[in-house]
């Protein structure tokens, strides 16, 4: 069997995500990609990207598509230069990967699902933390039914920061919805499990020193009933746990990596009880002895993964045709929810 070639790779942006993260982890896999030329408007980043990886340098993002050379345009630009960016290297008949958010709006996302669907070249989005361990663990636990029916659940990844960046002003697509909105909002729609039947959400700007919110919290609920409560804020002095799962038989909590259960097996047959209507001698019903089970451990999902990962089943979508596991509905989904949050508020975006 010949040896596929490696990905060659234009990145565009070498900022915290292009250098901090997509050049970092593509260093490390040389051998299925090959960074070919990288863009950016300051000259040192460019050499420096230019001393690791030997590769081309541009100043102008319609440059570096238009080398011949690149098959994939990693899109890691400023947010509100995404929609831009992957237009330009569709419409060129490229591949491209775009670090999350896909766009500023939903307009724009499915202005962009549409000329996918129209180009030569794929479109992918880095919604890299679906393949946290901790998620994909999680995931498994509900599968495998040992909460019972998973009624609510509830997302947060909260600190106390007075940011001062770019990523704090609108007018440059800042605010917590568009940074980790992406992440935590895929994550509510693959545990709602359901299409959105009703949603509620609220914004505040609390800490942050520009002029977009740092404090989100968005309700769904699912047609199948579920709830998902996701807060994402940089106004929280005190944090809570990324994860809790409740469900019939049981309940999940994860902090960092960390895993703790408690739920009756599932296996096991719980009495038959009724209702009394007569007034009991004491207290508030009769005291059950329950079966739990507890248990702590950490993440370690049945298939190992890192946030990095997204990387390989990248290379396996575009080298051996396998499916890529966020489809471009799943994207534009999650930028849906971010937009309609948003509505009405003095965080709208307009585009």
């Amino acid at each position: 069997m010949l040896k596929q070639q490696p990905i060659r790779v234009g990145i565009i942006g070498l900022g915290r995500a292009g250098w901090g993260m997509h050049c970092r982890e593509l260093d490390a896999r040389r051998e299925t990609f090959t960074v070919v030329a990288v863009c950016d408007p300051l000259s040192d980043r460019r050499e420096k990207a230019q001393e690791c990886f030997g590769c081309r340098i541009y100043e102008n993002a319609a440059d570096l598509i238009a080398d011949a050379d690149v098959e994939l345009v990693d899109v890691a630009s400023r947010t509100t230069d995404h929609y831009e960016h992957v237009r330009m290297a569709l419409e060129a008949g490229k591949h491209a990967l775009v670090e999350k958010p896909m766009a500023t709006t939903y307009a724009q996302a499915r202005a962009l699902q549409d000329l996918a669907a129209r180009s030569t070249g794929q479109l992918f989005v880095r919604h890299n933390r679906r393949f946290e361990p901790a998620f994909q663990h999680i995931r498994e636990i509900i599968a495998a039914g040992l909460l019972g029916d998973v009624f609510e659940v509830k997302l947060r990844r909260v600190r106390y920061q007075r940011r001062d960046d770019w990523q704090t002003l609108l007018a440059h697509g800042g605010g917590q919805l568009l940074n980790w909105g992406p992440h935590v909002v895929d994550h509510a729609l693959q545990f709602l499990d359901s299409p959105v039947k009703d949603m509620w959400s609220d914004l505040k700007r609390v800490a942050a020193v520009g002029n977009a919110e740092d404090h989100v919290k968005i309700v769904l609920r699912g047609e199948n009933g579920r709830l998902v409560d996701l807060e994402i804020s940089g106004g929280a002095a005190l944090t809570e746990p990324e994860y809790m799962i409740w469900g019939s038989r049981g309940a999940l909590s994860c902090t960092g990596s960390t895993i703790t259960l408690r739920y009756i097996d599932p296996a096991a047959p719980l009495a038959e009880r009724q209702a009394d209507p007569g007034t009991p001698d004491s207290g508030y019903g009769t005291p059950e002895d329950l079966p739990w089970i507890e248990e702590t451990f950490e993440a370690a999902p049945s298939n190992p993964v890192d946030i990095s990962s997204m990387w390989d089943v990248l290379y396996a979508a575009l080298r051996r045709g396998e499916p890529y596991p966020i489809s471009l509905d799943e994207a534009v989904a999650v930028m849906r929810v971010i937009s309609e949050a948003r509505r009405g508020t003095p965080f709208e975006i307009d585009a």
